[in-house]
């Protein structure tokens, strides 16, 4: 492993310290299982259930949830290092309870007194799952003012009408939350709101499994006139979008983070390629385009950091961070994809195999650049904030 105090400077003692058993912990009991994780199923789930059991015993549990509700309370600026090391698997958020920290986080500060203590206690011990179900496939996700699913109220609730596609762990779920149009028209700008639906609910239903480059994961759900109880709304009626903005903003830069992670973990692959990997002549590593493939990946992994962490930084204080996460989540896409596929050339042919990890961190990196919006919307909004505010 290259040296994180290299890489990471800023990351205090105490916090490096937690960071490397997370690291150990993502190496040893996560990454040997993602084959089974990946596949999903009762093996899937039994396997899911272990290791969560095992992270529990570990103290290794929720560790950024807040302790009220059952985590450990480590705050966003800390849990950032630790992120990275937990993300370097697709699976380590979910087998090590953070992946519940923005449902968790929206339903304590949005949620009815009744959601929340239905809710939230099993939702943090990883007794529920939860996802959030926001895009649409006739409708692009860039643009959720165009949102055709609808809620109409009833006389002890609502009554939700619609279909969602992209669902991430929709088909596993026991909660989704479901962006909805309340009132007015698509297109306008008011009258979106948020409603918590449990997936047992009738009229509730899978319709098939999304794919994503072969991976299951995310999901396609059919809404037939399910029934919602009126205090399931999650915020206030026709205020959707300041609660999903509060929670994109969060999510992207935790995702950022566990791509950088995963970008790391594919450079370590293309180090020990190059250097064990022996030629007939010389070890591979000696071939200055493998030198330059080592030299550009360690240069993205080194710049992209900061800018993510400056994201953090800003969140965290409560300002703003537009910018910051928008540069953030460009770059670390990118990273996590340039990465893989020098880590991949590197390999040749072994890197296209089922022997090692980089198929998975390829897909993931070319699945970010759409996933949680594209490149092209993040760069727009950017550059659209610097100017404006040069105008100002």
């Amino acid at each position: 492993m290259l040296d994180e105090t290299l890489g990471d400077p800023q990351c205090p003692p105490e916090v490096r310290e937690l960071k490397g058993r997370v690291a150990d912990f993502v190496r040893a009991r996560v990454v040997p299982c993602e084959r089974v994780l990946d596949s999903g199923g009762p093996d899937a789930a039994r396997t899911l259930h272990r290791l969560r059991r095992e992270a529990k015993e570990q103290g290794l549990w929720a560790l950024p949830l807040p302790v009220e509700l059952g985590g450990q309370g480590l705050g966003l600026r800390s849990y950032a290092h630790v992120a990275e090391a937990e993300g370097a698997s697709d699976h380590g958020p979910a087998v090590l309870g953070s992946a519940s920290l923005l449902d968790a986080l929206m339903l304590a500060r949005h949620g009815s007194p009744r959601v929340r203590e239905r809710y939230l206690t099993p939702l943090v011990a990883g007794e529920l799952r939860a996802s959030y179900a926001m895009t649409e496939q006739d409708v692009p996700g860039t643009d959720p003012f165009l949102t055709a699913t609808r809620a109409a109220e009833t006389e002890d609730g609502w009554r939700l009408t619609g279909r969602k596609w992209f669902v991430s762990g929709g088909d596993t779920a026991d909660l989704v939350t479901v962006l909805a149009r309340t009132d007015g028209q698509p297109s306008q700008r008011d009258g979106l709101s948020l409603l918590l639906v449990p997936t047992t609910s009738p009229g509730f239903r899978v319709v098939r499994e999304l794919p994503v480059l072969g991976v299951v994961g995310q999901a396609e759900i059919a809404l037939d006139g399910v029934a919602v109880d009126a205090d399931h709304l999650i915020g206030e009626r026709g205020k959707a979008l300041a609660v999903a903005a509060e929670r994109l903003q969060l999510g992207r830069t935790l995702r950022c983070l566990r791509w950088l992670g995963q970008a790391g973990r594919a450079f370590d692959l293309m180090r020990e390629r190059a250097v064990t990997r022996s030629r007939s002549r010389a070890p591979l590593g000696d071939l200055q385009l493998v030198q330059r493939h080592v030299f550009e990946s360690l240069l993205a992994l080194r710049t992209t950091r900061p800018l993510v962490h400056q994201a953090v930084s800003r969140l965290d204080a409560g300002l703003d961070a537009h910018v910051e996460v928008g540069l953030a989540k460009v770059a670390a896409a990118r990273t996590l994809q340039r990465v893989a596929d020098a880590a991949i050339q590197v390999h040749g042919a072994a890197g296209l195999g089922p022997d090692t990890a980089l198929p998975a961190l390829f897909r993931t990196g070319r699945a970010a650049r759409i996933l949680d919006g594209p490149d092209e919307l993040h760069i727009t909004s950017v550059a659209r904030r610097v100017l404006r505010a040069e105008r100002a």
